[in-house]
């Protein structure tokens, strides 16, 4: 007889987003496996918000307190109404030597999150790890979103990691826009403008802020309009934004830029 080893090749990497979805509406994502290997190969698939061992575990003292070393939780966010966020079919079989499986992810939110996710993992014979694969996936309850800036809050059961502070001196501009999508505000965002001094020809401050618009099942598909409320005290605080208002179309996301240049007078703080 002659031993081998099982091998397969994947078509997503370690991570697959799911991208934007409606809450309460259906996204779907599609990989393949191939088996490369002279025999066939029994599949199956587990999800770590399914682990039976995760309300025992989570009854733990967290590692942040306990361990100096971070450590990633792959369960984010998950559904209110008890059923997971993330589904897979199919999710047990048997591939045949030299041929190829399809997998049908689903992403099914019942509110509105940034934070969902969660791990998948394919067993070949029910012991070995073949693939691990990271889901993730946001759900709005508006079909037009706004992201970018410094974040207002930490994903689900993870610390934050700060960037290390520039020694050189910034001055730091701070102004609130108020962003109008189809008429409805949106959360807060906050872009944090750092300006150098000291250059022979300093350019101005600049961040970015991205507008998208998510496919829905029931919504039409005529493109989405956007527009800032920029009143001239803006301007007068050295502010600019490359464009005022706009369209989205269906499934895109633009970027739009804020440039800052401190009026003149104005002291490093």
């Amino acid at each position: 007889g002659r031993g081998v080893t099982p091998t397969t090749v994947c078509s997503v990497g370690e991570e697959l987003d799911m991208g934007y979805v409606i809450a309460r509406e259906k996204g779907t994502s599609t990989f393949k496996i191939q088996n490369t290997c002279p025999v066939a190969l029994q599949f199956s698939i587990q999800l770590d918000s399914l682990s039976s061992t995760r309300d025992k575990d989570q009854q733990e003292v967290p590692p942040c307190i306990t361990s100096p070393l971070p450590r990633t939780e792959f369960v984010g966010t998950q559904n209110c109404d008890g059923l997971s966020v993330f589904s897979i079919f199919p999710t047990e079989g048997e591939i045949a030597a030299g041929k190829s499986q399809d997998f049908t992810v689903t992403f099914s939110p019942d509110r509105e999150s940034p934070c969902y996710s969660d791990r998948l993992t394919v067993l070949l014979f029910g012991k070995e790890t073949a693939h691990v694969i990271h889901l993730k996936g946001a759900a709005r309850d508006h079909p037009m979103f706004v992201e970018g800036g410094v974040p207002l809050d930490v994903p689900v059961e993870s610390l934050a990691v700060t960037s290390p502070t520039s020694r050189q001196e910034a001055l730091k501009g701070v102004y609130f826009i108020p962003i109008c999508l189809e008429e409805k505000p949106v959360k807060s965002i906050l872009l944090l403008l750092e300006y150098f001094e000291g250059e022979s020809s300093p350019a101005p401050a600049r961040a970015e802020l991205r507008i998208g618009s998510i496919p829905s099942q029931l919504a039409s598909k005529k493109p989405l309009e956007f527009s800032f409320e920029t009143p001239p005290l803006l301007h007068q605080k050295g502010f600019t934004i490359a464009a005022a208002k706009g369209r989205v179309e269906r499934g895109q996301v633009k970027g739009i830029a804020v440039s800052w240049a401190p009026p003149a007078g104005s002291r490093v703080s």
